[in-house]
């Protein structure tokens, strides 16, 4: 059979490297391109001097055993470390515990402040909003100003960059689950025998010990020793179509030499927007104008080396809500594994979401790592002058944003690519414009293998996104597997309204 199939895959990340692993179990070998040098999209490992440290964090835990197994056929066991999880609040230089605890919020916040925040949430019970159709009302409703000002508003504004006023309640009710003020209260002059976990989460996962990126790495080597040709800094400029399907993937390489690829089959895990305009012939307006008004949110990551014994908590990460800097969430590099530090040292990664091209994207390294150590220092988690090396890594269309015309835009997409492409396959986060994990990303490509080589029709973008997911235990165990006919491995974001979009994207391009 892989004498007549030419698969050509696009992206070297989760999605695409699963693709071509899943193909090689049908003796099916394929020719991957990757615009960059490093393989694992978003789930690589950056290594900079030495030091180690990923695009966000990755906890390798899935509820799908057939992602479980996947991880565990390319690294052997003893190349994960089971790791603790924790991640915490962290406001005006207390911890508090995540998912939110009530009881354990209000103690912290100590006897004064408590009952300042326990009478406003008596006042939003007495009087609460007339309107609760967007999310700011709907958490003063059930929380009160006070402890919707701490532990909701800063947090999620600075992820999304839109105000927290113009966002749905109907995320809300996703998000904010189990979680009763009244009985919280109640339960804290309680004994703590009579206490119950508001959240019952994961206790621990698994972590490669060089990060995600070795995943991926190892990966690579598989499928390029079974016959598959990986292609780095390898950009797809054209995929030439017709009589209903490509034929041809046209890529230049670093040094501007264009090589086309004949192709059976295209796997893409490239921005579903940036796949419709390489179309040629060229697709027809309305479809270029529904790629073109897809948006993104894009990611930074600001890495400052520092003594170990400058970091006293052990979090994996820490969720920052103080209004007066700008980074959201601090990695903690060592926590995760220490075969990413070094010499006695951790790396400390400050998280940032900006809109790409605005004045934080755009911004000199020097300048944005100037910031983070002001920041770590503002918040008294490590000195000014303690902090030794800065590094900053940059990813584009790290979050694709649900707004009230993505779904129609992503319709039409796949309209077309049905009727003028169907052997263009796309897969994973930017391929299909869905805001997942990485176990999602590799189920797409995993079901998608099928349908080229089995002649399967499984649907990929039936795989449910917004079911209720993420780390939670099911049935009191860490691993199971999904409820039957569930194909669910995601989570959700919520649908912003494309003018409160554009506004927001106007003020940051008008700040500059």
């Amino acid at each position: 059979m892989s004498e007549n199939v030419d698969v050509v895959v696009i992206g070297a990340g989760p999605a695409g490297l699963t693709a071509s692993y899943e193909l090689h179990r049908y003796g099916i070998p394929s020719t991957i391109l990757e615009a960059d040098t490093q393989v694992g999209g978003i789930s690589r490992t950056v290594e900079r001097d030495g030091w180690r440290f990923d695009i966000g964090g990755h906890r390798f835990f899935s509820k799908v055993q057939r992602v479980e197994d996947f991880w565990h056929e390319i690294l052997p066991q003893e190349d994960f470390l089971l790791r603790p999880r924790k991640s915490r609040i962290f406001y005006q230089g207390k911890y508090y515990d995540y998912p939110i605890k009530a009881v354990n919020a209000l103690q912290n916040l100590g006897p004064q402040e408590a009952a300042i925040c326990i009478a406003s949430y008596l006042r939003a019970r007495i009087s609460p909003p007339k309107d609760q159709s967007d999310y700011e009302s709907w958490l003063v409703a059930r929380f009160g100003w006070r402890l919707y000002r701490t532990f909701f508003k800063t947090y999620t504004e600075k992820v999304w960059g839109v105000p927290v006023s113009e966002m749905p309640a109907d995320w809300a009710a996703q998000r904010i689950k189990s979680l009763n003020l009244g009985n919280a209260i109640l339960n804290a002059v309680k004994p703590s025998t009579n206490q119950k976990e508001i959240t019952s989460l994961i206790e621990e996962f698994e972590y490669p010990k060089y990060g995600p990126g070795m995943m991926w790495e190892i990966c690579r080597d598989k499928v390029v020793a079974q016959g598959s040709k990986v292609h780095m800094e390898t950009k797809v400029v054209e995929i030439r179509h017709e009589d209903g399907k490509a034929f041809e993937v046209v890529a230049e390489d670093a040094n501007g030499g264009v090589t086309a690829y004949p192709a059976t089959d295209v796997i893409s895990s490239m921005p579903i927007s940036q796949l419709i305009e390489i179309m040629s012939p060229a697709v027809p307006p309305r479809v270029l104008k529904a790629a073109q008004d897809l948006r993104y949110r894009d990611f930074l990551t600001v890495a400052l080396v520092v003594p170990s014994s400058a970091v006293s908590w052990t979090d994996n990460w820490i969720y920052i809500h103080d209004p007066s800097v700008r980074t959201m969430r601090i990695q903690n590099f060592a926590s995760w594994s220490p075969f990413l530090v070094k010499d006695g040292r951790n790396v400390l990664g400050l998280e940032y979401t900006v809109f790409e091209n605005d004045a934080e994207w755009t911004a000199p390294d020097e300048e944005l790592i100037e910031k983070g150590k002001k920041e770590l220092e503002k918040l008294g988690l490590v000195g000014y002058g303690d902090i030794e090396a800065g590094y900053v890594v940059r990813q584009p269309k790290a979050y694709p944003i649900y707004d009230d015309r993505y779904q129609a835009n992503v319709d039409v997409i796949r309209g077309w690519l049905t009727d003028y492409a169907s052997n263009v396959h796309p897969v994973g986060r930017n391929g299909m414009f869905r805001y997942n994990n990485a176990d999602h990303s590799m189920y797409t490509a995993m079901l998608t293998a099928e349908n080229i080589v089995k002649g399967t029709a499984h649907d990929v973008w039936s795989v449910n996104v917004e079911e209720e997911y993420h780390e939670e235990k099911a049935d009191g165990s860490t691993g199971s597997a999904k409820p039957a006919g569930s194909l669910g491995t995601g989570r959700d974001a919520p649908v912003l309204p494309r003018k409160v979009l554009d506004a927001a994207r106007s003020r940051v391009a008008g700040s500059r």
